[in-house]
């Protein structure tokens, strides 16, 4: 059982992985045996998250400035990834962004920003990515949508579109897909204790209207991303493709 969560020899590339929930899947990918490449906009945090995971880990970890919002940029992305390692195995796209306003007082240009990272961010690594894997006959697409892919909640109407998009990204790429060796899947955490969240957590009175959706009443705890996301990279997930795995403490369940 073991061999088949056993990602040595892998590679696998993660966007927004300098801090949060991308970090956290970035080191158990490596702890699993694979080989990372990592990015984030900011080229001093990459580097400092790749010294910490190469610390307490044998993988080869190549951290690289990365603007998702910028076709180029993805594209040299994945094409060092190449020059690197040769291939390309998993692509975790965890970039990310939220801003939060009522419908009637969002600006264009919110609106665009979130769009362009959780939207046009995913598209351009997975096409970019995608290449690759179809080539080799073997990839892994796993794509990071939130709770919010799949219920609504005031506020948040650029980042519920954003997320609900990649959900349907996630089942078509499943289905164009399915017979190339390569699965697209997605998870889908709820309220986990995050930079993004900040906000919220400051607030005393957001977090019990926010965790009020939450039937465990609590903030996902960073370990608690690792199984969904070294299951879905494995080997062992060969028949899972198309699926949305909610790491939510039960809020989709209600």
């Amino acid at each position: 059982m073991s061999d088949l969560f056993d990602l040595n020899g892998q590679v696998a590339l993660i966007t927004g992985a300098s801090r949060g929930l991308g970090k956290e899947m970035a080191t158990a990918l490596a702890e699993a045996g694979a080989d990372l490449v990592i990015g984030s906009r900011s080229k001093d945090d990459i580097e400092k998250a790749a010294e910490e995971i190469s610390e307490t880990n044998i993988a080869r970890v190549l951290a690289l400035e990365l603007d998702v919002t910028d076709r180029e940029s993805v594209e040299g992305f994945v094409g060092a990834a190449v020059d690197e390692f040769g291939k390309i195995d998993i692509l975790v796209n965890n970039a990310g962004t939220n801003i939060r306003s009522p419908i009637c007082e969002i600006k264009d240009e919110d609106w665009q920003a979130v769009q362009l990272v959780n939207v046009d961010g995913v598209f351009y690594c997975c096409r970019a990515a995608a290449k690759h894997m179809i080539e080799a006959g073997y990839g892994r697409i796993i794509n990071i949508g939130s709770s919010l892919s799949l219920v609504g909640m005031e506020r948040r109407f650029s980042y519920t579109a954003s997320k609900g998009a990649v959900l349907q990204m996630t089942r078509t790429l499943a289905v164009e897909l399915a017979e190339t060796g390569i699965t697209a899947n997605c998870i889908c955490p709820g309220p986990f204790a995050t930079e993004i969240n900040t906000a919220v957590m400051n607030d005393a009175e957001a977090t019990e209207k926010l965790l009020a959706n939450v039937p465990m009443n609590r903030w996902g705890e960073m370990k608690e991303i690792r199984t969904a996301a070294v299951f879905l990279a494995s080997r062992y997930s060969s028949y899972v493709t198309g699926a949305v795995i909610s790491v939510d403490g039960g809020w989709t369940a209600r």
